[in-house]
């Protein structure tokens, strides 16, 4: 009879977020997601912006995959959206296939999202190495920091292309366009979003004056303010007022259409599909990778339920089939965001939907006042999100872990930079496969135990005998060949705990040696893996043909 493949369960926190539901939890709920939106609001057009498409791109990205997967996730607090990390990928997409290309690879990276839930897959994005996942995160933070140059410096370069020398060089090549109005207001965004909550903090040199009656209230609500949107409003004034002489959104992209997206159909076909098989892995992996790290991050900082992996990865899916149809870039979830929710005081995924509902009336009623912000501005926001992104201290930190953890994560990291995240991500894995099968390499031994009988050989295996560790077993077929004839040879097995394939194939070698000197093999205190694959390969049938018999137990 067949076994039946298990799938995961569709149901989606929501439903089990909505019992015992009340006025109270909705209130907080609501005011999380309002200020959610709002900081959502200057990320969204950033990223859209620095991927290489309109601002309405990344926001009506962050109102329906919000929407979704704030309705179908498996999380009471993720919010989704476009992210930071996706910035480079979606930039070289389309500078390499085109934007058309790209709402199909998101599409289906999409259904392989979906996919990856279904079959239960959530739990494996968790054993890519944390070593990965520092190197390309740091490198990518570079990478984002290097394609804002162009508009913090107010540089006149046409099109940026997508990889780190060809930035450079352009860069390097228009400094002569150096517009000082730009510089200085992303250097005052910068500086604002990093002086912004130091200056309301409990140990502000500020907090005596702040104690006064007239400015308790200013204080208190200033605090809540996210200095994102602060530096956004402020420097866009300015700029507005002083009549300053630098690219907007107006007069870049004309800015944000007022209505609602239209629904398009990008062309497609299979033959697309083929040639986009590397742009559609790594938005999903990357999706997978992000998502469910911020659930993870959730989970440590709300105390809420813990998250369910499989449902939020087909939440991400749907999501990420639905938004191309909207012109939309790839969704994941955004832990900046998701923090700010939890620290809100969201509780459920009503927070979510309330942050869509409230980034989508912003849209559709303020849309025409995006005209005047400075691309510079959005830049400050970027750099600033590019520092926070890395973890720069794990290169200082670097004596402190093994060469197996360096190696993988300044590699990982100057693959990023100097090629791309697919590449950096292949080659990581794969070096992180052969590091570890070089380590559970060293865990097996093979020991001969000396005296005992005449004629009598015996060994004594440890660990995992399997693929990368198989040929230890050749010592022990040498030390056979040159030993006495008719050899009884014997196998303590107590301490194999491991037997694939590759490593019974070593056995049946070293029982052919055996039997070529006309000696019998013994297997003593086998364990009940190895014992199962010997059993139902028949290798415990041929010992017994030849007057041998492993024993199972210890």
């Amino acid at each position: 009879m067949a076994t039946k493949l298990p799938l995961a369960r569709f149901r989606p926190r929501l439903l089990d977020s909505l019992a015992g539901y009340d006025r109270s939890r909705f209130v907080r709920d609501l005011g999380a997601g309002a200020t959610v939106a709002i900081v959502a609001l200057p990320l969204a057009m950033a990223f859209a912006i620095a991927s290489g498409l309109p601002p309405g791109a990344g926001l009506w990205t962050a109102i329906i995959a919000g929407t979704l997967v704030a309705l179908l996730g498996g999380s009471n607090v993720q919010i989704a959206g476009p992210a930071g990390a996706f910035i480079v990928i979606v930039y070289g997409i389309v500078e390499r296939y085109g934007l058309a290309n790209l709402l199909i690879a998101t599409a289906c990276a999409g259904v392989l999202l979906f996919v990856l839930g279904l079959l239960r897959l959530g739990n494996l994005v968790r054993y890519v190495p944390v070593s990965i996942v520092v190197g390309f995160t740091n490198g990518i933070a570079v990478l984002i920091a290097l394609s804002q140059l162009k508009d913090w410096l107010g540089l006149e370069i046409a099109r940026m292309p997508a990889d780190f020398f060809g930035q450079g060089r352009q860069i390097a090549l228009h400094l002569g366009s150096f517009n000082p109005y730009a510089f200085a207001l992303g250097l005052a965004c910068v500086a604002g979003l990093a002086l912004w909550p130091r200056l309301w903090a409990r140990e502000s040199p500020l907090q005596p004056v702040l104690k006064l009656p007239l400015l308790r209230g200013a204080a208190s609500v200033n605090a809540r303010l996210p200095g994102p949107v602060v530096a956004l409003v402020s420097l866009t004034l300015l700029a507005w007022a002083l009549q300053l002489p630098v690219a907007t959104i107006g007069s870049r992209f004309g800015g944000i259409p007022q209505g609602l997206p239209a629904f398009a159909l990008p062309a497609f076909s299979w033959e697309t599909v083929k040639l986009l098989v590397t742009p559609t892995l790594t938005i999903a992996l990357l999706g997978a990778i992000e998502s469910l790290l911020c659930a993870r991050v959730a989970d440590q900082v709300s105390g809420l339920p813990r998250h369910d992996p499989n449902q939020e990865l087909m939440a991400q899916g749907i999501a990420n089939v639905v938004v191309p149809f909207f012109g939309g870039m790839p969704a994941t979830g955004t832990i900046a965001r998701t923090v700010t929710n939890v620290r809100a005081g969201a509780s459920t995924p009503v927070a979510g939907l309330a942050h869509a509902v409230v980034l989508g009336l912003i849209v559709l009623l303020a849309a025409p006042l995006a005209l005047h912000v400075p691309l510079a501005v959005l830049a400050g926001i970027l750099l600033f999100v590019a520092w926070n992104m890395g973890e720069w201290r794990e290169f200082a930190r670097l004596s402190h872990y093994s060469l197996h953890y360096r190696v993988l994560m300044v590699g990982t990291f100057v693959l990023t930079v100097v090629f791309d995240l697919t590449v950096a991500l292949e080659v990581g894995l794969v070096a992180a496969c052969a590091l570890f099968i070089r380590r559970m390499n060293t865990l097996f031994s093979v020991e001969q135990i000396e005296g005992g009988e005449e004629k009598s050989l015996r060994f004594r295996l440890y660990g995992s005998l399997f693929f990368g560790a198989a040929a230890k077993l050749d010592a022990a077929v040498q030390a056979i060949e040159a030993g006495p004839a008719s050899p009884r040879v014997v196998l303590d097995a107590l301490h194999l705990v491991h037997l694939d394939t590759t490593g019974l194939d070593a056995l049946r070698q070293l029982h052919k040696a055996v039997l070529l000197r006309a000696g019998t093999l013994l297997i003593e205190g086998l364990q009940p893996q190895p014992a199962e694959v010997m059993e139902r390969s028949g290798f415990t049938q041929e010992l017994a043909q030849h007057r041998a018999s492993p024993e199972v137990g210890a």
